[in-house]
């Protein structure tokens, strides 16, 4: 790769872009601003012309497709972890052509909290999966608000066959104190529950047969306790596995662990981290309430930290050892698939 000879600060924000150019010296080159559009900024990166350049962008909701759209035309580009741009956020003044200039500042210091990308084609697929999860969370919604004009009406039920066809259908022909009002509210909420669970089926099937993920999601699958939903949200939020030095840094990126904090040889474990994937660590620690009746091992694991009397601290545990499993596994398929791809 050629010398850099410029390095590109970029504050991104919806509509626009400041940058600021600077040499590996510190002295500004240029700077300004640009729109936030395809053409403005192909442009714009166009006229940098053919001298190499090193670009760094905060990760923002719309910094994927400009990292993306600008890769091609530099020497190195970088997104940075939010988290870790103090420089930025403990600022006294604070403007965009400013953070422009940090962000120029921490590459040619080479301090730049870099942080992974994901590639364009797991990033679409991730961008579904996390869609489903939306469609999830407005099922249980229609469930509970079902429930919430059975109770407000006096409706008795039970809970546990509530939404199943039959009984919810039986329970709208014959159930006492059903007015005209309720049973057409029910009846809505049915049709809106039964078009999400339909959503949700197909967008799970198209995600489990894609050609990228089928054989990766059949890999991970063979851990007993793994199910689909488990395997899908652990390959497509983790990208390649390689990105991970080992087990306990995939395990922090799950959120699973507290925070360290170390001072004069003094070591403090606060509670669980709040700089984590949510939809991976949520996902785990429901798999961890399940995995145990489906894994021997899993379950030795669960009951030995139970012995120790903190339930939600066996589970923790358990999730911890699917993070461990699913990691090696997928290190495995990798390699297999490396092998492949060179022969």
């Amino acid at each position: 790769m050629k010398p850099v000879s410029y390095y590109v600060g970029l504050d991104v924000h919806r509509q626009s872009i400041s940058y600021c150019i600077k040499r590996p010296e510190g002295t500004i080159v240029r700077e300004g601003k640009v729109l936030a559009q395809r053409q403005a900024l192909t442009e714009w990166a166009q006229s940098l012309g053919d001298v190499p350049w090193c670009g760094g962008l905060e990760a923002t909701i719309c910094s994927h497709w400009i990292y993306h759209l600008l890769r091609p035309y530099t020497a190195e580009l970088k997104m940075a972890h939010p988290a870790r741009l103090k420089a930025i956020t403990a600022a006294k003044r604070k403007t965009d052509c400013l953070d422009a200039r940090t962000l120029a500042d921490l590459l040619r210091c080479n301090l730049f909290p870099e942080c992974y990308v994901m590639p364009p084609a797991y990033a679409q697929l991730r961008e579904q999966l996390r869609y489903r999860s939306l469609i999830v969370r407005a099922s249980v919604m229609f469930k509970n608000k079902s429930a919430g004009l059975l109770i407000e009406n006096g409706v008795p039920y039970e809970t546990r066959k509530l939404h199943g066809k039959k009984y919810f259908t039986a329970l709208l022909q014959n159930a006492e104190g059903m007015n005209e009002a309720l049973h057409r509210l029910l009846s809505f909420n049915r049709s809106q529950l039964e078009t999400l669970m339909r959503i949700d089926r197909t967008m799970v099937a198209l995600l489990v047969n894609d050609r990228l993920l089928c054989d990766r999601i059949r890999q991970l699958q063979s851990i007993e306790g793994v199910g689909e939903i488990t395997a899908l949200t652990w390959a497509l939020e983790t990208g390649d596995p390689g990105r991970f030095q080992n087990a306990k840094h995939a395990i922090s990126y799950c959120g699973l662990c507290s925070a360290q904090r170390e001072s004069a040889g003094v070591q403090k474990r606060g509670p669980i981290s709040r700089q984590r994937n949510t939809f991976l660590q949520s996902t785990l620690i429901e798999a961890a309430h399940l995995a145990p009746h489906f894994n021997p091992t899993l379950r030795a694991v669960h009951e030995a930290e139970l012995a120790k009397g903190h339930h939600h601290r066996a589970t923790l545990e358990v999730a911890r050892r699917l993070v461990r499993y699913l990691l090696a596994i997928d290190r495995q398929y990798f390699q297999q698939h490396s092998r492949v791809e060179a022969v």
